[in-house]
């Protein structure tokens, strides 16, 4: 069977995109949906009715599968866990139409972290990748009824963690900027003018980089934590360098340090204000963006 003509091939951006929504990670998703093209090159084709079908329920039993042993280590990660971010957000699309299909931010997929596996499983399939009531439950192994109330918690609990209503991608990136342009030149008080008043700014070194081991809460707390890294950076003659770019679907930032790449930023925008900063300086998270 040729490539072009395999079901695998023609739904595997589909697949990649549901695993990493499941379990946050590029790598990790990326290993699931090897493990479902092993369990599809060794199954018998005739018996399988619905290529597609059975692909995403084996991709999304891999994943509930490593959620499990995921959850375990991240009981015990060293400050706040992060999702892996990703530059190619285009290549996880999940090609459907609804509200939520393009949304990779780093406020959805946090909201999903705190759902049970069974909830972020529902929610994505149906929510997220358009899938019928009843092939969910399928693919869950539970009734109807029990799959709708996963999805109708699971819907309710993204609707209230999500922090802020997406900008547009201009206005995402003059404030972006802008933000760049007050912490290069030190202006705490046009940073704070950048923050909502309760702003967060979330920082995963993993135990592996230095990082702040507790969320930093309020535009005063957030502004005052970004300065004094960028002065201590510079102090060690090594200022951090931004490089303006697309990361998880919107804009964001890659810092770097002598042409190395040292973390990534991204941000919830809420209108013309930043609700929260996610830095990224784990290197297990930042492999793929140094390629």
């Amino acid at each position: 069977m040729s490539g072009e003509a395999d079901p695998f091939h023609a739904h595997r951006g589909r697949l990649l995109g549901l695993a990493y929504r499941m379990l946050g990670s590029r790598a990790d998703a990326e290993d699931a949906v090897q493990d479902a093209w092993l369990r599809w090159a060794a199954c018998a084709r005739g018996a399988v009715a619905n290529a597609e079908a059975y692909l995403v329920t084996t991709v999304t039993r891999i994943c509930l599968d490593k959620l499990k042993s995921a959850r375990a280590k991240r009981e015990i990660y060293v400050g706040p866990w992060l999702p892996e971010p990703v530059l190619d957000a285009d290549a996880l699309s999940p090609h459907a139409a609804t509200e939520l299909a393009e949304d990779l931010s780093f406020a959805l997929l946090l909201a999903l972290e705190r759902l049970s596996p069974l909830e972020r499983a529902a929610f994505l399939l149906h929510d997220v990748f358009d899938a019928p009531y009843a092939d969910v439950a399928e693919t869950l192994g539970r009734s109807e009824e029990a799959v709708r109330q996963l999805a109708s918690r699971a819907r309710k609990a993204v609707r209230d963690e999500r922090r802020a209503l997406p900008a547009t991608t201009e206005a995402h990136e003059k404030l972006i900027a802008a933000f760049v342009a007050a912490v290069a030149t030190g202006d705490e008080a046009g940073l704070k003018a950048l923050l909502r008043e309760d702003a967060v700014t979330l920082s995963d070194g993993g135990g592996k980089r230095a990082a702040a081991l507790n969320p930093i809460c309020g535009a005063d707390k957030t502004a005052r934590f970004l300065l004094g890294l960028a002065r201590k950076y510079a102090a060690a003659g090594a200022p951090l360098e931004p490089v303006a770019a697309i990361i998880n679907g919107a804009p964001g930032l890659l810092l770097r340090i002598n042409g190395a790449l040292d973390q990534a930023v991204c941000f919830s925008i809420d209108g013309d204000r930043i609700a929260a900063i996610y830095i990224v300086r784990n290197p297990e998270k930042l492999g793929a963006l140094m390629m």
